[in-house]
Formats: structure tokens, sequence, C-alpha cells
């Protein structure tokens, strides 16, 4: 397993901009890494994914055209950019690592993160 810290979130106004970070403790480019967040009362549910080599990105729909991954496998540290935020962005967001190219539920990620809060107000 390796070890995943988030960092960047925060407080922001809808229709701001906030960017994630999430260092591993580990070389990441053996892994796929993918975005998790939690609403209040909610399930943990899928946000973003992308590829070992950084060429292939996958998106829920909710954030589609909204959210940016992208990963620096030198740097052992994937990003989420969140642009036009919404009030149902808020959420507490978590990193995840997983062998698996195709995954989009949490149970198929073997590492997370502690997660890191983002607030959205309106």
């Amino acid at each position: 397993q390796v070890r995943l810290v988030e960092s960047g979130g925060g407080l922001v106004q809808a229709g701001g901009s906030v960017r994630l970070s999430c260092a591993a403790s580990l070389r990441t480019f053996n892994y796929v890494m993918g975005w998790f967040r939690r609403a209040p009362g909610k399930e943990r549910e899928f946000v973003a994914r992308i590829s070992w080599t950084g060429g292939t990105t996958y998106y829920a729909d909710s954030v589609k055209g909204r959210f940016t991954i992208s990963r620096d496998n030198a740097r052992n540290t994937v990003y989420l950019q969140m642009m036009s935020l919404k009030p149902e962005d808020t959420a507490v967001y978590y990193c995840a690592a997983t062998a698996n190219p195709m995954a989009v539920t949490p149970s198929m990620y073997h590492s997370w993160g502690q997660g890191t809060q983002v607030t959205v107000s309106s």
C-alpha cells in the first residue's frame, strides 16, 4: 500500500476554483489514481480517475467539464483542479490508489488519504 496525503481544501465562493493535491509516499507511476468525495449524509462517490501515464482520464458526469485530474509522477503527486464550483461540490475529498485501470467504486481502491474538506458557499 501507499500512504497518501491530501491538501489544498478550504472555503471558496460559488463559481470559484480550488486545486487539491495528493502526495504519495511511494512512486505513483505504478498506480491508477482516483479522487472521491463524501458530502454530509451521503455515500462516498467517485469524482475522477487518471491512468498510470496520465494519458487517460475519466470523470463523473457531475464534474465533467469543471474538474481536471492530472499527475506528476516525478513528484509523486496527483492533482484535482476544480473550477466553477457549486455549493453541491461541498464535501470531504479523498485521493486513492488502485491497480485497476477501470476502477470507479471505493472497494476497488486499496490505499486512501485522510481527506481534505472543500466548502463552497453560495
